[in-house]
């Protein structure tokens, strides 16, 4: 079989360039299919990867969410992306003090990547909990549900357009000389109006928005909340945010395609009105430095420290501090938190109601 970027360019030498949107979506599916790429050996960690602490407070937090629901049986416990199975671990354990919550729970894990499935496997094998795999959310059974997605909508494809002296043009991806670049569709989209100055890049986050509108319709009909994590800001703002990672550093998007993740910055304003559109109520978003510290992860650390190693306690010490810490490039505050709920749940621990700024 070729290698990847062979036949992507056999693609595009047969139809011509393809939009961002495809391209990232290609690339993405080579990528997770064909690798496992998080920790010290991979290209990104996580921050279920950098401490437990973090899985559990989310368990706690779906687990005081799944009781105003009224404990519902069953109950739908889905987590969109994965990974290694290991928020889902450390979710699952956190909750076994509460017997009733095991046997009116099925947990639903949506994954595309055959190599991670089988790390998920692996990881959840013990945890008590009958697991079933899903490549659509859409597959997933009907009924009240609990979703988190934590680092999942940053790898949602986006499309991208240029503005130009005709108006904005879709950004694609090409050939120069068996070299992969950036082009541009000759034809403006006209919907989208006329642009501020020539050379911004706008992102459109197409396949995010679909799926917020599919999940709280979902809410709004069935109950249940989702809890989504991620990268990103509150929009709109114009900018190029497509990166790629490899070996923890960054990468060319458009070099090596298949061989480095590819992401966006998730745009919190498009996927909360488009959720919003539906009978939910929407919580947030919040810094998640914010959010953890709200959930109490200070007295978690505080609490594992205290039966700790002097190494180990420096460790939960560093997780803490990589969790939570301020500043533009720092999880604590380049990562977001928002939920969605049923219209009954008024209020959800550590994110304040944001239907007013809609």
């Amino acid at each position: 079989m070729k290698p990847f970027a062979d036949q992507l360019r056999d693609l595009i030498a047969l139809e011509g360039p393809i939009t961002v949107e495809r391209y990232m979506s290609m690339c993405l599916r080579h990528y997770y299919d064909t690798r496992d790429p998080l920790g010290a050996g991979g290209d990104f960690t996580t921050a279920p990867e950098i401490s437990q602490m973090f899985g559990e407070l989310i368990g706690l937090w779906m687990l005081e969410i799944w009781q105003a629901m009224g404990s519902p049986a069953p109950c739908r416990l889905i987590e969109l992306g994965p990974g290694r199975g290991t928020l889902m671990a450390d979710f699952l354990r956190a909750t076994r003090l509460i017997p009733d919550f095991q046997s009116s729970v099925t947990v639903h894990l949506v994954e595309t990547s055959s190599s991670l499935h089988e790390r998920q496997r692996q990881m959840l094998a013990t945890s008590g909990f009958h697991v079933t795999w899903h490549t659509r959310i859409e597959d997933v059974p009907e009924g009240p549900a609990l979703l988190v997605a934590n680092e999942f909508f940053d790898a949602l494809p986006v499309r991208q357009f240029q503005a130009t002296d005709r108006g904005w043009c879709e950004r694609l991806v090409g050939l120069n000389d068996d070299r992969f670049v950036f082009g541009l569709r000759p034809e403006p989209e006209a919907a989208l109006g006329k642009p501020p100055h020539e050379g911004a890049i706008l992102e459109w986050p197409a396949a995010s928005i679909d799926l917020m509108k599919g999940l709280s319709h979902r809410f709004a009909n069935e109950g249940g909340a989702a809890l989504i994590i991620d990268y990103g800001y509150w929009g709109p703002v114009l900018g190029d945010t497509l990166q790629a990672l490899k070996r923890h550093d960054y990468h060319d998007p458009l070099y090596e395609p298949g061989e480095a993740d590819l992401t966006t910055h998730v745009d919190f304003h498009h996927i909360a009105e488009s959720a919003g559109r539906n009978r939910v109520r929407i919580h947030g978003p919040a810094m998640q430095g914010d959010f953890l510290d709200a959930l109490g992860i200070a007295a978690r650390a505080a609490a594992l420290k205290q039966r700790a190693t002097p190494a180990q306690a420096a460790d939960i010490d560093s997780a803490l501090s990589r969790l939570t810490a301020r500043g533009p490039t720092e999880m604590g505050e380049l990562f977001k938190v928002l939920a969605i709920s049923h219209a009954d749940i008024e209020a959800v621990p550590g994110l304040a109601p944001l239907q007013a700024r809609l």
